[in-house]
C-alpha cells in the first residue's frame, strides 16, 4: 500500500497509474483477509459447523472488475492528454503548457 501511495504521489502519469493499480491490489487483498477466508468448506449451508463465507469473494470480485475498467479510463485520459500536450506529467497549466520549471519531455 504504500508503494502505491508513493507512485500516486508522483508527477509522471504513467507511475500514477501504476500506483494506482498497486493500491487497487492492497485493498483487494485487504478484503480477502478480513473476511476470513477457510479451505475445504462447503458454502454456506444450514447445519454445517464451518462454512465458507461468499461475500468477500465477491466482493473482490466487483473490486477487479471495477479497478480494471478505471485502470482502461485512466490510461486513456492519460493518452489523450499526453497527446494533447505533448508532455507526460500530471500538473498542466490552464493553458496548456506544462507547469514552471518542469523539463518537457
Amino acid at each position: 500500500m504504500g508503494v502505491g501511495l508513493y507512485l500516486v504521489l508522483q508527477q509522471r502519469t504513467f507511475t500514477i497509474i501504476i500506483g494506482l493499480t498497486l493500491l487497487s491490489y492492497a485493498v483487494n487483498v485487504f478484503l480477502f483477509s478480513a473476511g476470513r477466508l477457510v479451505v475445504n468448506r462447503p458454502p454456506v449451508i444450514t447445519g454445517a459447523d464451518a462454512y465458507a463465507d461468499p461475500l468477500p469473494q465477491a466482493l473482490v470480485l466487483t473490486a477487479i472488475v471495477i479497478s480494471f475498467g478505471m485502470t482502461a479510463l485512466i490510461v486513456v485520459l492519460a493518452l489523450r492528454g499526453f497527446l494533447e500536450t505533448e508532455s507526460d506529467t500530471s500538473d498542466i497549466s490552464a493553458d496548456g503548457a506544462p507547469a514552471e520549471g518542469e523539463a518537457d519531455t
